[in-house]
C-alpha cells in the first residue's frame, strides 16, 4: 500500500478533551483519506472503539470519567478489541509514566507538546507496520507451539489438547517475529525496526517493556524452545 492510499478506508479514533487538538487532528487525518471518530472521554472511547472498531486509537491520559491507562487496559482485556493499535498522546513525560502506558499495551507513546505533522506522520507509520502482519494466514511452528499471525493467536500443544493464548498486538508481532528466527540475537533497533518499521519513534525501553511482558506469559504457560535474547548494549 502506497503513502497516497494509506489513510483511505481506515479509521482513526482520536480521544482527548481538548477541543482545539481534537479539531486539529480530525482536520489533518481527513485530509490523508481517514475517517475520524471522536471521544472527549474515556467512556466515550470505550464506546466508540466497540461502535466503530476503528484501525487505530490515539489516546490521552488525563481525561474526565475514565484515564486512558484504564481505557487501553480494558480494550487489551477484550478478546475482540485487543489487536487494535494505540498511540498514547500525553503531557505526562516522565519515564515511570511511559513505562505505565507501554506496560498496559501502548504501541507507542508521545509526549506532548508535538506536532500535528508528527503526529499524522507516527500514526500512518504505525499503520503500515501494523499492515505487514495482514498476509494471507501465515503459522510457524516452534516444539510445541504453534504461531498463527493470521488469527493473531498462540496455541499451545499438550498431547492431544492445544491450549489457546491471546496476545496483544504488539507483544504477538514481536513474539512472532522471535519465533521465525529461533535462536538469532536482535540487537534493539533490529527489533525496533522490525517489528515496529523504521518510521516509527519509539525509544529502546518500548522493547525491554513488550520482552518482560512475553517473559512474563512464558513463565506462566512454560513456553518451551521460545528463549528471547537480545543483544547487550
Amino acid at each position: 500500500m502506497d503513502e497516497q492510499t494509506l489513510g483511505t478506508g481506515l479509521t482513526v479514533l482520536i480521544v482527548d478533551d481538548e477541543e482545539d487538538l481534537l479539531s486539529l487532528l480530525e482536520y489533518n487525518l481527513e485530509q490523508e483519506g481517514f475517517e475520524v471518530v471522536l471521544a472527549r472521554d474515556g467512556v466515550e472511547a470505550i464506546e466508540q472503539t466497540r461502535a466503530h472498531e476503528p484501525d487505530l486509537i490515539i489516546l490521552d491520559i488525563m481525561m474526565p470519567k475514565m484515564d486512558g491507562i484504564e481505557v487501553c487496559e480494558k480494550l487489551r482485556k477484550d478478546a475482540h478489541l485487543r489487536t487494535i493499535p494505540i498511540m498514547m498522546l500525553t503531557a505526562r513525560n516522565e519515564e515511570e509514566d511511559k513505562v505505565e502506558g507501554l506496560d498496559v499495551g501502548a504501541d507507542i507513546y508521545l509526549g506532548k507538546p508535538v506536532s500535528v505533522s508528527v503526529i499524522v506522520s507516527q500514526a500512518k507509520a504505525l499503520l503500515r507496520s501494523a499492515r505487514r502482519y495482514d498476509d494471507p494466514p501465515d503459522q510457524i511452528e516452534v516444539h510445541n507451539l504453534r504461531v498463527d499471525r493470521d488469527r493473531y493467536l498462540v496455541y499451545q500443544s499438550n498431547g492431544d489438547e492445544e491450549m489457546e493464548m491471546r496476545f496483544p498486538r504488539k507483544e504477538f508481532e514481536l513474539l512472532y517475529f522471535l519465533a521465525s528466527h529461533p535462536g538469532r540475537v536482535f540487537s534493539r533497533q533490529e527489533i525496533l525496526d522490525e517489528v515496529w518499521g523504521p518510521d516509527v519513534y519509539v525509544v529502546d525501553r518500548t522493547v525491554d517493556v513488550h520482552v518482560r511482558k512475553i517473559r512474563r506469559r512464558q513463565h506462566c504457560f512454560l513456553l518451551p524452545g521460545m528463549s528471547i535474547m537480545i543483544q547487550r548494549t
